[in-house]
């Protein structure tokens, strides 16, 4: 089975918060990996936007999966492939199941990474949420990051300019949104963006560097 369309069953499973703390059976792992998930799925619970704790757990999750064939789903790919895209599953899974707390941004933004190749449109509205829930720019600032690698600029600029918010957002929502407006050949939107984060303190290093950027463009840009 292909990754979306295994992802939007994933996607369609009744939320129940019960299940974030609970350890899946299994009785080949490490009675010490046992002691480790469970302290993390604890941590995640209480916080589910702890970067360190998400990332250990994934990384558990992941190389679990990717040594237990999943026997609904026909190893038709080459075992690479199968491997990578268990895991895949199994961290869709458990940002899935995190994602369900109100507070949380962090498994948002994981979905948005796993989802943006195969449904743009889905990512970019999780990257949205995540954003809407973390005051700092965090998150806004990763979401863009992940629009970005995925070679989509433009998605960037709408993500950003929709919820960009340049005195109280961290600088990085800045960096990305010019850079994101240079590759979508939208210099004068850089510029812009540019002058925006003179409103934020303390950015004279960052907006000089992306000055020399903008300034390189339009020397090159047609006019």
């Amino acid at each position: 089975m292909a990754l979306l369309p295994r992802l939007r069953q994933l996607l369609r499973r009744p939320f129940s918060a019960s299940t974030v703390a609970a350890r899946r059976p299994t009785p080949s792992q490490p009675h010490g990996e046992h002691l480790h998930e469970d302290a993390l799925r604890t941590i995640l619970t209480d916080d589910p936007n702890d970067a360190r704790a998400f990332r250990a757990l994934a990384e558990i999750v992941r190389r679990r999966a990717a040594q237990t064939p999943n026997p609904e789903d026909p190893l038709t790919a080459p075992p690479e492939e199968a491997r990578q895209r268990a895991a895949d599953l199994a961290v869709w899974s458990l940002a899935e199941e995190l994602a369900g707390h109100p507070r949380a941004w962090r498994p948002l933004l994981e979905l948005g990474r796993l989802s943006v190749a195969d449904d743009p449109e889905g990512a970019s509205r999780r990257l949205a949420t995540a954003a809407s829930r973390e005051p700092s720019g965090e998150a806004l600032a990763e979401g863009l990051a992940i629009l970005r690698e995925a070679g989509m600029p433009t998605e960037a600029l709408g993500l950003g300019v929709g919820h960009w918010r340049a005195r109280e957002h961290t600088p990085e929502v800045g960096r990305h949104l010019v850079l994101a407006a240079l590759e979508a050949d939208r210099v004068a939107e850089a510029r812009q963006h540019l002058a925006s984060l003179e409103l934020h303190p303390g950015t004279e290093e960052l907006r000089a560097e992306l000055g020399r950027a903008v300034a390189a463009r339009e020397q090159t840009s047609p006019r």
